[in-house]
């Protein structure tokens, strides 16, 4: 048999999907026939032997190709896939590079391969926080195929976190309009305070990658159970920031009245905190084996009658188990600090700090508004030994400002500030993240290009929970970023009884921390413009009583103000979701 006649008798069973009839056809041909076609013959072999789940058949097919043929490129992308799905990240890893440093590109055939092996490449550094080799991937890939938004969306973030200034840095062939229309609704937030270019963000994403043709499988009618069934769905029930504000939320819900669900995909870290998240819910299940169908499946026939999805458009989300709307109420919390744009999506948890009702109109979801304040605390985090500072390398003397935020939220227009906030508060230094170490060397060339000296900024590394939470005791003010401010670290800082400095703004990102603030009674911590908030933070540097008065201050708020009364946040979302549960609207 010729290898046209192979094809032409396999092609039957594989639109039959028989992929072990494929392969023994493959094999069979292998055996008995000699022919230049032999390489395809072996990679066809493999790909049906994968798709026939024999992996190590596939493994070994793949090999044998490349031995006939070592530079035939399509079975070491078919191996590195194999690889990864394997988990063998280091093996897929040497195939993708083998193809990155030995296809140039040159014949116009080769130039989609090399693109998803220089794609592959950027993702897996990006997932192992190596951002600069992930970049340098990703710049190769886009000079080859510059009309790709899935990369630019990746490239653009990997900037962000780099602290890489400009983030919209010219690419040939990519108009800035590409590059602005390929931002992720998460990479927006810290590029713009405007909540329509968030939601057309959001909306692009939806359009892009949630089903919006499926019949819904719960009834807007609720099921009559004796108890409110409602579900939390997330993959950061884990060491995570959603889960430290959550925890305890889920703990106290009054079991009377409310059973709860959580449906989980995220990593089995061990932590304790993911000990906390799984013993406070009634029912928890694992759905990462399972497709977005059957878990939506599953919520429907768990007759759950209030979703809360705690993921939005952030990474693990998979917004495709909403799009089969399996609970007649559908909720977005905390996830996404902006609107989803998500169709499946009823409510919004909020307050009317965070979303004021005239910028309503820029959300998909109908804000279900919190009475003090939108974000949930847990009062029994864990705090470690409060260090001196020495202990964390700070100077003795001097006004230590801080700032714990992810090194993605910070602007070149917020850094010029901070600087001038240094240059005029003499012996002052600023306490910042590190994040990565490109982000860190970018913040210090920043610095040294603004007039400051490098040696005044601190870089505090990641530490356990307890031990973060403690650093915030040794610091004086902490300087929130903006357009995207803080949200937990926000929290953690008012917790610690640090004054949180902030510039809100309009959008649901840039008004986190005003948000708090307000709850807290600390309106004069809001400011609305740059020049305010310098001013702030060098009036506060020069006045310890001052500052000395917002810490008593907070120090009550922890004790019995709104802001951490936990049972009483519990207290009126339960309200609220009895309400939606019985078919009313807020």
């Amino acid at each position: 048999m010729n290898f046209g006649d192979l094809l032409s008798r396999v092609a039957e069973y594989e639109a039959q999907q028989l992929w072990p009839l494929s392969a023994l056809l493959y094999e069979t041909w292998l055996k008995r026939n000699q022919s230049p076609y032999q390489h395809a013959g072996y990679f066809n072999y493999g790909l049906a032997l994968s798709n026939a789940f024999d992996l190590a058949g596939a493994e070994q097919a793949y090999r044998k190709a490349i031995e006939l043929a070592p530079a035939f490129i399509q079975p070491r992308l078919n191996l590195a896939n194999l690889y990864e799905r394997q988990g063998l990240f280091d093996k897929a890893i040497q195939e993708w590079q083998w193809v990155a440093e030995n296809v140039d590109g040159r014949q116009p055939a080769d130039v989609p391969l090399l693109v998803m092996a220089l794609n592959n490449l950027g993702r897996v550094m990006e997932n192992r926080k190596q951002y600069d080799r992930a970049s340098d991937y990703l710049a190769r890939s886009l000079a080859l195929n510059p009309d790709q938004e899935s990369v630019l969306h990746h490239w653009v973030y990997l900037r962000e976190k780099q602290c890489a200034w400009p983030v919209y840095q010219q690419v040939p062939g990519v108009s800035l309009e590409l590059m602005k229309g390929s931002t992720s609704a998460l990479a927006m937030l810290s590029l713009s305070d405007d909540p329509q270019a968030q939601l057309e963000a959001a909306q692009r994403y939806v359009a892009k990658h949630v089903r919006t043709d499926i019949p819904p499988l719960a009834s807007p009618k609720a099921y009559g159970h004796a108890k409110i069934r409602v579900a939390y769905l997330s993959s950061d029930f884990s060491l995570h920031p959603v889960s430290m504000l959550t925890v305890q939320l889920f703990e106290l819900h009054n079991r009377q009245q409310f059973e709860v669900y959580g449906y989980c995909w995220s990593p089995e870290d061990g932590s304790a905190l993911r000990r906390r998240v799984i013993d406070a819910m009634d029912h928890f299940v694992r759905v990462d084996a399972m497709s977005d169908a059957e878990v939506a499946a599953r919520i429907r026939q768990d007759e759950i009658d209030i979703l809360v999805d705690l993921q939005g458009q952030t990474a693990g989300a998979r917004a495709n188990i909403l799009a089969f709307h399996p609970a007649p109420v559908q909720i977005t919390y905390l996830g996404l600090p902006a609107t989803t744009g998500f169709p499946c999506i009823d409510y919004v948890i909020a307050d009317r700090f965070l979303i004021p009702e005239d910028c309503a109109r820029y959300y998909s979801e109908t804000p279900l508004y919190m009475p003090d304040v939108y974000q949930v605390s847990d009062r029994n985090r864990a705090v470690g030994a409060l260090p001196s500072r020495e202990a964390c390398g700070l100077p003795s003397q001097g006004f230590v400002y801080c700032s714990f935020n992810n090194n993605f939220k910070y602007t070149p227009e917020m850094f010029d500030v901070w600087m001038n906030i240094l240059r005029r508060v003499e012996g002052s230094v600023l306490w910042l993240l590190a994040d990565n170490p490109w982000a860190q060397q970018n913040l210090l060339r920043e610095a040294a290009n603004r007039g400051v000296a490098p040696e005044r900024l601190f870089f505090a590394s990641r530490v356990s929970p307890e031990n973060y939470l403690a650093r915030f005791a040794v610091a004086d003010l902490f300087l929130d970023s903006f357009p995207f401010n803080a949200g937990t670290t926000a929290n953690d800082a008012l917790w610690m009884e640090l004054p949180v400095l902030t510039l809100s703004g309009r959008a649901f990102a840039s008004r986190m921390a005003g948000a708090l603030l307000s709850a807290a009674g600390l309106d004069e911590l809001i400011t609305y413009d740059y020049r305010t908030y310098e001013e702030k933070a060098v009036e506060l540097a020069s006045n310890h009583e001052a500052c000395a008065s917002l810490k008593r201050r907070l120090k009550a708020v922890k004790e019995r103000g709104a802001l951490f009364d936990t049972q009483r946040f519990v207290t009126n979302l339960e309200a609220r979701f009895r309400m939606l549960a019985a078919g009313e609207r807020p």
